[in-house]
């Protein structure tokens, strides 16, 4: 036994340490820098850099060429790519760009900075392009030269080259995407166009060219921007004109850097399908985020202040934020300093101040236009309120049974207020200290709290009618209103009393034994509610990190889930500017720890939390069975202890 162990460990030494260099990460793990169905987004890239040089107010052409070798061309006519050589590299900065990850101009944010609000922000951009390129070419227009440079594979495989040229100043690249890393090697030109004429309805004014491999030329140029743009995607007529509108924080606001803030654009519609594009500082979010929770809410605490104010709310009806958006097409472009995504790919807005940036500006906008035009207000506030009627009378089809004839509901469950199955969420909460917090910070409305008294039973070898004999185990059957059952049990749903049913623990270990506790209890006696997508893990933070004010950005706070999420913020931090020592670094003993509104705003607030659904991913039951039996059971310790010599030099524990 203790050779075999020595033997084994052999194989993990100093060689086995590896540094990854250059933009050989990119190349091992594509999909953490990129999506990889397709080469569309190492485009987008190219294509956001020439659109943050048209924001930033220099250039007014973009042109793409799809070209009959595979190859795709994007060229500008902005300022050009910087060719001269780095003071502190030693080497050109057009190669440092594309050879080197979190190298760009895009982290200068002080006052007359190259790109003050972009959405290139992580410095990977195309360097990304290029990793994963069989070939990429440079041509830039600059100081009155045409400089020229190549790669292969990521690296120069042509140096930077320059002569005399009367060419206007641009930038050319031309790329041929490495088929290894895509699922297909081909842009999607359905994908492509939706992204162009985005731009060219973002930059109004701005000539957008996209040239197809069969000779075909499509353009795109929109003068009255949003509007323009929304009013032919919306397919019925608007039941108001549209509302154009825009706000931006001025100088020496307390909470935002002057110039954030958003233009937004619409169009409410009786029927038809809806149109709905959001952005920021000039990247498509097609999965949202942030700013379209604060447009939301926007929306709604005006159209909910006009309706109160003019009658226009029937009594018993009550406006909810999806009713007063339920019918709205719109078009969101934000502006954010420091925008955070999720994900490199940046489908998705997670900033939490966008939030409160986006409705601070909107709300006050749409509320003296609805003043100054009642009679459009009317039309707005009596689309809400049929929506929310609509919304009730579907709500009443669902019987949320207070009580039953078997059991009462658990004298420490703080229970919600709607009948709404959709919408209710029950919290189950590590100790009693954390429950008061979550009480205090929740949607009294929707969600309901149930605090547990230490760590859970292991439930994993109780028998079913052995269950109830815990009062926790008891209690969270009670509450959600579904029994105990197995695999293949016929189960009634009926009395389920939550959409969601939401385990709330510490981000530490003591946390994590709790949740893998929880999980192994609606895994094993209610696996029903797991395959229907009822369960959910929240996830609060471990740390808080405070920033000061530096130059136009105001005071910051930034909530990390991890170490490493806190070690990836603190280094963005210092590519900012940032003194490290500057920055001050709390970490959150529990839950009971953060006040009611930390803890409603990093965990429990719909718009800005981190829920991950439970479900049994890619491994079929069988073996997800084996391996919660090796876990959890409690004649497996043999297992339990090869597994972990076997795999343990693969965690980092926090103890």
């Amino acid at each position: 036994m203790n050779a075999t162990r020595s033997r084994d460990s052999g194989d993990y030494g100093e060689s086995s340490i590896r540094v990854l260099k250059g933009l050989e990460p990119v190349r091992q793990r594509p999909g953490m820098y990129t999506r990889t169905e397709s080469p569309l987004h190492i485009i987008q890239e190219v294509i956001d850099n020439s659109a943050d040089e048209i924001l930033s107010g220099f250039g007014t052409r973009i042109e793409v060429a799809m070209l009959p070798d595979g190859s795709v061309s994007v060229e500008d006519d902005g300022r050009g790519i910087p060719v001269g050589r780095h003071p502190e590299e030693n080497t050109s900065a057009v190669e440092l760009v594309f050879t080197r990850l979190h190298a760009g101009g895009k982290f200068d944010k002080k006052e007359g900075a190259a790109y003050s609000f972009s959405g290139g922000l992580h410095g990977v951009g195309v360097s990304v392009t290029n990793a994963l390129s069989r070939r990429l070419d440079v041509t830039v227009w600059r100081d009155g030269k045409e400089h020229e440079i190549s790669f292969a594979g990521g690296e120069v495989s042509r140096p930077l080259a320059s002569k005399k040229a009367a060419h206007a100043t641009g930038t050319r690249i031309r790329v041929w995407p490495d088929p290894r890393y895509f699922d297909s090697p081909v842009v999607p030109v359905d994908d492509l166009e939706r992204l162009l004429r985005s731009k060219a309805m973002l930059l109004p004014g701005t000539e957008v060219v996209l040239r197809l491999a069969d000779g075909t030329e499509r353009r795109w140029r929109y003068e009255g921007g949003l509007s323009e743009f929304l009013q032919g995607a919306v397919e019925a007529d608007p039941i108001v004109p549209l509302f154009e509108s825009e706000g931006s924080a001025p100088e020496g606001d307390e909470t935002f850097a002057r110039g954030e803030g958003a233009r937004w654009v619409l169009a409410w519609t009786e029927e038809g399908a809806l149109a709905r594009e959001s952005f920021v500082n000039l990247i498509p979010t097609i999965a949202g985020g942030t700013h379209e929770a604060g447009l939301r809410e926007g929306v709604f605490q005006a159209v909910r202040a006009f309706a109160e104010a003019h009658g226009v709310l029937p009594k018993g009806v009550r406006l909810l934020p999806e009713d007063a958006f339920a019918r709205l097409s719109f078009v969101l472009s934000a502006r954010v300093l420091d925008p955070q995504f999720q994900g490199q790919t940046k489908e998705r807005l997670s900033s939490r101040d966008s939030l409160r940036l986006v409705s601070s500006m909107v709300r006050p906008a749409l509320e003296f236009w609805l003043n100054g035009n009642p009679e459009y207000g009317r039309r707005i506030g009596e689309l809400a309120v049929r929506q929310a009627q609509a919304r009730t009378r579907a709500a009443q089809r669902v019987e949320k049974r207070k009580s039953s004839a078997v059991a009462i509901l658990p004298g420490k469950l703080t229970d919600c207020e709607s009948t709404d199955l959709g919408r209710n969420e029950l919290f189950l909460v590590e100790g009693d200290s954390a429950g008061g917090s979550a009480k205090l910070g929740r949607d009294k409305e929707h969600q309901a709290i149930l605090p547990l008294r230490g760590k859970v039973l292991n439930t994993w070898e109780v028998e079913r009618d052995r269950l109830f004999a815990n009062a926790e185990v008891h209690d969270i059957a009670v509450a959600t209103g579904v029994d105990p059952h197995g695999p293949r049990d016929t189960v009634d749903l009926s009395g389920l009393r939550y959409g969601k049913i939401c385990i709330l623990a510490d981000a530490d270990v003591d946390g994590a034994h709790i949740q893998v506790l929880l999980l192994t209890l609606f895994f094993r006696h209610f696996p029903r509610l797991v395959e229907a997508g009822h369960v959910h893990v929240a996830r609060p933070p471990l740390f808080r990190l405070d920033v000061p004010a530096q130059g136009r950005r105001p005071v910051r706070r930034f909530y990390c889930l991890d170490e490493a999420e806190r070690d990836a913020t603190i280094a963005r931090l210092r590519d900012e500017g940032v003194r490290v020592e500057a920055i001050e670094v709390g970490r959150f003993k529990g839950l009971g720890e953060m006040t009611a509104e930390q803890l409603w705003e990093t965990t429990m607030n719909p718009d800005t939390r981190r829920l991950l659904p439970v479900t049994l991913g890619a491994a079929g039951e069988a073996e997800t069975v084996a391996s919660m039996n090796m876990l959890m059971g409690r004649a497996e310790a043999p297992a339990r202890r090869a597994w972990l010599e076997e795999h343990g030099n693969e965690v980092e524990v926090d103890v």
